[in-house]
């Protein structure tokens, strides 16, 4: 890796847009896990002020992540052919994460503006079905790219092995806590910032 510490930037970006995304969470998320749509309401109502700050919040927690990834990618060298698997696999992931990131903002700025419609569920599922759909392709594409390269083997499988897991949950509950998602990507983030990458003519080890 090179002095100017490509990884170590990149990793950056990615925990702190993690970090901002789950503080966007955090007014009122109690409403998460509130089953009663008239309570719901009721604590969307009391604290509405920093429910719809966090939603702006989240909204750029959700951006960031994708750019640190793409930032990764743009930092591996594409010398040798796991190298070159790795950057395509790691553009393949960061890819994913920005067609599926305009989706979630759109599903933030409803609850920004609909507490109502939030806390009673209502409007179409379907953008965040596709922005969790794109996030379980992401990670399993970063997965695939994280074992093309010389970093510990763990870090590679949590993010492929999350893939199927999380897919399952969501076709079976149709719904998932996007916090999930940003955990690992998060524990990745965190990775790359500690990350001494060898140089590309130095052998290749796990």
């Amino acid at each position: 890796m090179s002095g100017n510490h490509p990884y170590r930037r990149a990793g950056s970006v990615i925990v702190a847009g993690a970090a901002v995304w789950f503080v966007g969470i955090s007014p009122v998320s109690r409403v998460y896990i509130t089953p009663d749509d008239a309570e719901r309401l009721r604590m969307l109502q009391a604290g509405q002020r920093g429910w719809i700050t966090g939603q702006h919040i989240t909204a750029a927690g959700t951006v960031a992540v994708p750019v640190g990834f793409a930032a990764f990618a743009r930092a591996i060298p594409a010398l040798g052919a796991p190298r070159t698997r790795a950057k395509k696999w790691a553009y393949a992931a960061a890819a994913a994460l920005l067609a599926g990131a305009p989706f979630f903002v759109s599903s933030v700025a409803r609850r920004a503006s609909d507490i109502e419609g939030f806390a009673y569920r209502r409007g179409s599922s379907a953008p965040f079905l596709a922005y969790s759909g794109l996030h379980i392709v992401a990670l399993a594409a970063l997965g695939g790219s994280l074992l093309s390269l010389p970093a510990k083997r763990w870090i590679g499988v949590t993010a492929a092995a999350a893939a199927p897991i999380y897919g399952a949950v969501l076709l079976a509950k149709k719904d998932i806590p996007p916090l999930f998602f940003y955990l690992v990507e998060g524990t990745v983030g965190a990775y790359l910032m500690a990350w001494e990458e060898p140089a590309p003519d130095k052998p290749m080890a796990a």
